[in-house]
């Protein structure tokens, strides 16, 4: 199955996630990994899987990651099976009170990312998925890695 794993990283949290992801996948699908500021909609051309991942920045995906999938044709991904993840703080690691008011109003980058991608046509497989990081820049929480791997097998 011809698969394309899409990411945007500011602290370099979502790369090592969309890799985790890609090592999980490739066992059994042709995976190609690119980061969203180099990727063209017209390499869609032939996916059959398509997971889009970004950090959560201001309760929501990065802009660069919104415009790519903002450049995808309408219904341009008809038939294509798709999913979305983010990074984020957990909610029990923000120790103000309005910030975390603020984050269960808001949300976090996965929800928008697979409703975007399913008003292209893309069929969502599996709910979105958030990995947890430490603080803004990370490191990942531990384990976080091996839960990617384990999410993207259920793909």
């Amino acid at each position: 199955m011809k698969t394309m794993i899409i990411y945007d990283s500011v602290f370099g949290n979502t790369e090592q996630i969309a890799r985790a992801i890609v090592d999980a996948l490739k066992l059994r699908n042709d995976v190609e990994l690119l980061r969203v500021s180099s990727v063209k909609p017209e390499q869609l051309q032939g996916v059959e899987l398509l997971v889009v991942g970004s950090p959560t920045r201001k309760f929501t995906a990065t802009p660069e990651t919104f415009r790519f999938i903002k450049g995808i044709s309408t219904q341009g991904l008809k038939g294509v099976k798709v999913a979305a993840f983010d990074t984020r703080i957990a909610l029990s690691d923000i120790k103000a009170s309005g910030l975390r008011f603020m984050v269960k109003l808001g949300g976090y980058a996965g929800g928008p990312i697979a409703k975007r991608l399913r008003k292209k046509g893309g069929t969502l497989i599996i709910p979105p998925e958030g990995f947890l990081v430490n603080g803004t820049e990370g490191p990942l929480k531990d384990g976080e890695l091996l839960r990617a791997a384990e999410w993207a097998k259920q793909i």
